[in-house]
């Protein structure tokens, strides 16, 4: 488990639950990886009840479950699972698209530097920096245009949709989104609506096909590794 260790002070549970989230989106935290109530109360220096109330939150969120067995561990979201996360993206985001035709310089500049670190990371093979940061656009779209509300339902949405790119994206759909943002930020840039409408419906159409071809690969992969 890889988690940045806090501050000397004690954290809260709210700090555990947001570092956990970060972990999550960029790729250090693992679906299926499991933690031990004990090693998180030493690494956050915190009782077991605050790391329970954070377990707890992060299970509302769809993040992490516990069993009896395994105690608390990061889902690994299934195809069903990952389709209604796609579906309450969709209408998030072209909510929030529907709500700003235009948007000033500023924004627009803050996106663009988001673009760019993108791509360093692409291109530089930053595999933990790629998720978080193809992940966290979506995000950054809501703090740029003020809506702090709804860039914290697209955070919950994007790590649990980073857990499903774990399992289900290739370095061929990473690069698809990369080029989808590019493409996002110049409709906006424009104050084409209808067309950044588009982009980021098409681009959760093909995020939708992606998992739905992998998901059929890996099935075809496994049934021809046990019957070979």
């Amino acid at each position: 488990m890889d988690i940045t260790r806090p501050e000397p002070e004690r954290a809260s549970g709210l700090v555990i639950e947001e570092k956990i989230i970060r972990a999550v989106l960029s790729g250090r935290i693992s679906p299926g990886e499991r933690f031990g109530e004990k090693e998180l109360c030493e690494i956050f220096g915190v009782s077991r009840t605050l790391v329970r109330e954070a377990m707890i939150r992060l299970s509302s969120k769809g993040l992490v479950d516990v069993t009896p067995r395994r105690g608390w561990f990061v889902i690994e979201p299934s195809v069903p699972e990952a389709r209604e996360v796609i579906e309450a993206r969709r209408a998030v985001e072209t909510g929030l698209i529907m709500d700003h035709e235009r948007v000033d310089r500023t924004a627009i500049l803050r996106l663009r530097r988001h673009l760019v670190a993108q791509e360093n990371a692409l291109a530089g093979q930053d595999l933990a920096r790629r998720s978080y940061l193809l992940g966290h656009f979506h995000v950054h779209i809501a703090d740029v245009l003020g809506n702090s509300v709804i860039a914290t339902i697209l955070e919950n949405l994007t790590a649990r949709t980073v857990l499903i790119a774990a399992l289900y994206q290739s370095d061929e759909d990473a690069q698809q989104s990369c080029h989808d943002h590019a493409a996002l930020i110049e409709a906006m840039d424009r104050g084409d609506r209808d067309a950044a409408l588009r982009i980021t419906r098409d681009h959760l159409v093909h995020l939708e096909r992606a998992l739905r071809n992998r998901a059929r690969s890996n099935r075809h992969d496994r049934l021809h590794e046990a019957l070979a």
